[in-house]
């Protein structure tokens, strides 16, 4: 596209803002006005002309004012908008929500989607931490009643599998903790490859429960993503430009299939690197149900044990300056969180 000059990026940020606040299209009398810029409305009309041209802007009715395009959001995001930081006061706050938290994967992230959909006023989209390998961490075997066992695996980087088994006959409570204890001890911190290399338990229920584990664990390395936690739908249905029942259906029909999202969001964010951000305007031209919409998107965890993605989801005109920063924080902190208490659990247990 043609380069801007410094008055049409000057312009381009004062339509932006304003459209973002207001949601009503930008006339050039307003920005002289609202801004006190030290031009006549009609050089204004002009430069906007100019930029709707250009392809940064359109005007949805002749006598109305001009709104911006996804390619005027994306030159914003790009281009004119700098980077902040969110305010020392609301990264004290969120940083004491966590502290405050209990240490449990599941509790972590339904804090952060609830912290990140009242930060942004938009969808907040988190999946749990998901092992690139599923490693074994510890399992449990409870008796329950007669032949069945409620069998609770935990992977390394928090992942839980819980299922009840039907025996062949009643075990009691300590034969199987001395069953669960020898897998414990056979397994910690391996793999699929590194538990079958080794050589099978001898005894038949060690070696059946074993068997069990294998197959919880071949299923959650053919995931692509953890666990998808979401808030703040609410936020985004209030919003102007989901109050015609297309749209709001179209959103709300990509939210409710949440594999759909699932892959959407490990496959956007899947080569970026820890920490690195990704911003989805209108779609990117690939995603129809998402043309309304944009996405912040952050990629958190620990490489080569476990990562996750978290980000937002909300109208075009979502407030990028306050967003994306508000994004950026939450994946360093759980990625801190991430590394302090889970990083120890890949080693192998000795």
């Amino acid at each position: 596209m043609t380069d801007l000059t410094e008055r049409q990026k000057t312009l381009l940020l004062l339509v932006i803002r304003d459209y973002i606040e207001t949601a009503q299209p930008v006339g050039s009398q307003r920005l002289v006005e609202h801004f006190h810029l030290g031009m006549s409305s009609a050089t204004v009309r002009n430069e906007m002309a100019a930029l709707t041209e250009m392809g940064y802007l359109r005007q949805p009715h002749t006598s109305a004012g001009r709104v911006p395009t996804e390619e005027g959001y994306r030159f914003f995001v790009g281009e004119l908008m700098h980077q902040v930081d969110l305010p020392p006061a609301v990264q004290h706050t969120i940083s004491h929500q966590f502290f405050q938290a209990r240490h449990d994967i599941e509790q972590w992230m339904r804090l952060a989607a609830s912290i990140l959909a009242h930060q942004s006023q938009s969808v907040s989209l988190v999946t749990a931490p998901h092992a690139e390998k599923a490693r074994y961490k510890h399992l449990e075997l409870i008796s329950t009643q007669g032949r069945q066992v409620l069998m609770v695996l935990v992977l390394v980087g928090g992942e839980i599998s819980q299922q009840i088994l039907t025996l062949a006959e009643p075990v009691a409570q300590e034969r199987l903790s001395q069953a669960a204890n020898a897998l414990n001890r056979l397994c910690a911190g391996r793999s699929v490859e590194e538990i079958t290399s080794q050589p099978a338990p001898a005894a038949a229920l060690e070696k059946d429960i074993l068997s069990i584990v294998l197959q919880d664990m071949r299923t959650a390395d053919e995931r692509v993503a953890g666990e998808l936690y979401m808030d703040g739908l609410t936020n985004v249905l209030a919003e102007p430009e989901f109050t015609t029942a297309d749209e709001a259906r179209r959103a709300l029909r990509l939210l409710e299939e949440r594999s759909t999202l699932q892959d959407l969001l490990s496959r956007t964010i899947m080569n970026s690197n820890v920490g690195g951000l990704q911003v989805l305007i209108g779609g990117e031209g690939g995603w129809e149900e998402l043309r309304q919409c944009s996405m912040v998107l952050a990629r958190y965890g620990v490489p080569g044990l476990a990562t996750g993605t978290l980000g937002v989801l909300g109208p075009m005109r979502m407030p990028y300056a306050r967003t994306i920063p508000t994004v950026r924080f939450m994946a360093d902190l759980l990625s801190e969180l991430i590394n302090e208490n889970i990083a120890g659990e890949g080693q192998h247990a000795e």
